[in-house]
């Protein structure tokens, strides 16, 4: 599997070096750059594109990225009336602006680059190689924990570029969870938790790859993965989004009808355990980590409370950090919902729910059909169960191959793409015979 052209080329090496980039600390740049540059090169490849433009390389723009790139430009709006409600001036809207083309930007950008001639099967193969090599380089990261060696290396000289934090051009080790006082490990995220969301975003385009045993690498490389990082949300997303894509994925199929009726029938005779199952693995699961949870659930009280007293409708503009109850975090982080509730208002909370509603529904049709489909449809769940762990934002330059994927499903061409490789070679054929 080798890239064909300069659109693959690009996602190849990013995704192949994806730990050399790490170990420069540009993993943070990359993601914003890499996006804007093939970002330019559709608007190249859509202004040279006319009638006599060959099928099977004209680009087309669905609907659905069409509204990913609607919702994030009213993001944009609504980072401006917020700064512009509580007078933040020129330089800050600036500054926030450029924040919005390295983060909320991202996610209408990637699928729009779906919309290039990129074989999905290219994409399954970068994410099976790259997590193979984590599997392979997760052993001398563990052992440094035990063999007592510093937990951070070094901090990359880009972080004079600019960016969220320190963390982002860390090359750390290992790390302690100050809760826990136990080791977990980020490897080239900036925090556990991210290493998991990664794992999982990788998992469902890993699984497709065709070869068997790049395939099983790519899994065990996801496993240890989420299993490092210590992320509760990545052991529970992980199945959970297998399990939901593979039904959704045959929702036309008779079979999959009568057993939902069974399900259904089953379910309303025995709702009062079910509920008392769903309390008991609430509380389990909060238990498992109650400083985390503790301050997670205190960062989403205080971003609803201000949302709704002080800036309802186009939110306050900015991050700000958070008291000592909540160890100086910012307001919001954490969860995508109550972070967009406080920096953009109601306004930026339905500019990320549109979108992924709009996602969800047209995938899970398509996903009757289109294995690519299939693949973009666990990108959107694996997006939404991050909502509630994780500021998308803020991490979109890790999780961009899976903002991609779903671009891919979204195109009609995809189902042409799938069948290319077959196309090219009966066309050979035919002129060899």
């Amino acid at each position: 599997m080798k890239p064909q052209n300069f659109a693959e080329k690009a996602i190849w090496i990013s995704i192949i070096w994806t730990y050399g980039f790490y170990a420069i600390g540009g993993l943070y740049i990359l993601g914003a750059v890499l996006a804007w540059l093939l970002f330019g090169h559709l608007c190249v490849k859509l202004w040279q594109q006319n009638d006599e433009t060959p099928v099977e390389e004209r680009i087309t723009i669905p609907w659905g990225v069409r509204i990913w790139v609607v919702s994030m430009l009213v993001m944009q709006v609504a980072l401006v009336m917020g700064h512009l409600d509580f007078n933040l001036g020129l330089g800050e809207i600036i500054k926030s602006t450029i924040g919005w083309a390295k983060g909320w930007a991202l996610l209408a950008l990637y699928p729009l680059i779906g919309c290039l001639n990129i074989r999905p099967q290219l994409m399954y193969r970068a994410a099976s190689r790259i997590c193979a090599f984590t599997l392979a380089i997760s052993v001398p990261f563990v052992l440094a924990f035990y063999v007592h060696l510093p937990q951070k290396l070094y901090v990359s000289p880009l972080r004079a570029v600019g960016g969220p934090g320190p963390d982002f051009f860390e090359v750390m080790l290992y790390e302690i969870d100050p809760g826990e006082h136990k080791p977990r490990w980020r490897l080239f995220t900036p925090w556990a938790p991210a290493l998991g969301f990664v794992a999982n975003i990788y998992f469902f385009m890993v699984l497709r790859d065709s070869d068997r045993k790049l395939r099983w690498l790519g899994i065990a490389g996801c496993l240890v993965m989420c299993q490092i990082s210590a992320s509760r949300l990545a052991l529970i997303a992980m199945p959970a989004v297998w399990l939901i894509t593979l039904l959704l994925s045959k929702l036309s199929r008779p079979l999959t009808l009568i057993g939902l009726g069974i399900v259904s029938f089953i379910s309303s005779i025995t709702l009062n355990e079910i509920l008392e199952a769903i309390e008991t693995f609430n509380e389990k699961f909060t238990a498992a980590r109650k400083d985390s949870s503790r301050v997670r659930a205190a960062l989403g009280r205080i971003a609803r409370y201000r949302w709704e007293k002080e800036a309802p409708i186009w939110g306050h503009g900015v991050v700000e950090k958070g008291p000592h109850l909540v160890e100086h975090m910012p307001i919001g982080s954490h969860h995508s919902w109550f972070g967009l509730l406080y920096v953009k208002g109601i306004v930026g909370f339905f500019a990320l729910a549109v979108p992924m509603a709009w996602s969800f529904g047209d995938l899970t049709v398509k996903a009757q059909k289109s294995e690519s489909a299939q693949v973009g449809l666990s990108m959107v769940l694996v997006l939404m169960f991050y909502t509630f762990g994780e500021n998308l934002e803020i991490l979109a330059y890790l999780f961009w191959p899976g903002l991609v994927m779903m671009g891919i499903g979204f195109n009609a061409k995809d189902r042409l793409q799938e069948d290319k490789p077959r196309v090219v070679a009966l066309k050979e054929v035919s002129e060899h015979s």
